[in-house]
């Protein structure tokens, strides 16, 4: 199923889409027990499961969308493929494109993504619109994108970021996820900000579980997050305390989550970092939700 009719479904239903997102494990050995992650998501019933993609990874033997048909095919989950085309030519995309085809999924999320110094950048596309643009004129997929509750931190300020965002969504993108994020007002201004620029697809709510201080670190750097100061008296208190951090960082996700149902967001996508206890403890806390 498409991911717009999806939206479209649970909006009828009055209810909320929930996701996941995972990654496909570098290593070999992680990678051949995906099977035991996959069963155990796809057990507690997400409405669709992203699979991200990393940088460089090749266009012949992809381990995302291996991992996109497993979900689909043994599981009856559907999946959304990401896609980034900073490192990649347009034949290149082209490839991956007929490959997603052949399997049936139909499904993808555009992105520009990260420069990464290892792996050449290609010039066929600058942007995430380009791309969009690019799979519309290639393929009859259902193409979501991303966006910043806080803003890119590549973009000079908050109008302009909206203003590209609104670029995406002109080019063909049906559905909106968001980067993570610790404040839920400060979505909810995003949300009206998007509104009131003519963005009217869903926009999915991005919620991570932070389970130690150097996780919540590396991703504040990566994507501009501001934690607020109660999150931030959570992590002085618990930091030490490994288990005692790992439930307090479920209890705000919950809590985030219990909230953002309450406003009628969209959805939430829930980035499990691969770890389906985690996704599970929460999907328990908000199971008579949704």
């Amino acid at each position: 199923m498409k991911i717009g009719e999806i939206f479209e479904q649970k909006k009828k239903e009055g209810r909320p889409v929930i996701s996941f997102e995972i990654f496909p494990p570098k290593k070999e050995e992680a990678l051949k027990n995906i099977d035991e992650t996959l069963g155990l998501l796809c057990a507690l019933k997400p409405d669709f499961i992203s699979v991200t993609f990393g940088a460089g990874g090749s266009a012949v033997d992809n381990k995302t969308i291996e991992i996109a048909k497993k979900i689909k095919n043994n599981y009856g989950t559907t999946p959304v493929v990401h896609l980034t085309c900073l490192q990649y030519d347009r034949e290149e995309i082209r490839r991956l494109l007929d490959q997603l085809e052949e399997a049936g999924i139909d499904n993808v999320l555009a992105l520009r993504g990260d420069v990464n110094p290892n792996v050449p950048t290609k010039h066929d596309f600058r942007y995430a619109s380009e791309l969009v643009e690019f799979v519309k004129s290639e393929k009859d997929f259902c193409v979501s994108g991303g966006c910043y509750p806080e803003t890119h931190l590549e973009a000079p300020d908050a109008v302009t970021d909206i203003r590209n965002l609104k670029k995406k969504v002109d080019a063909g993108v049906e559905h909106l996820v968001s980067q993570l994020f610790f404040d839920n007002e400060k979505f909810y201004s995003f949300y009206e900000k998007t509104r009131i620029a003519g963005i009217n697809v869903p926009v999915e709510a991005g919620v991570m579980p932070v389970t130690n201080r150097a996780q919540i670190e590396r991703m504040v750097h990566m994507c501009g997050a501001s934690l607020p100061p109660k999150f931030e008296r959570i992590l002085r208190k618990y930091e030490n305390n490994r288990e005692a951090l790992l439930d307090a960082g479920i209890a705000y996700a919950v809590n985030q989550i219990v909230d953002l149902i309450a406003h009628d967001v969209d959805g939430v996508h829930i980035y499990t970092m691969n770890r389906p206890a985690i996704a599970k403890r929460i999907c328990d806390g908000i199971k008579n939700l949704i």
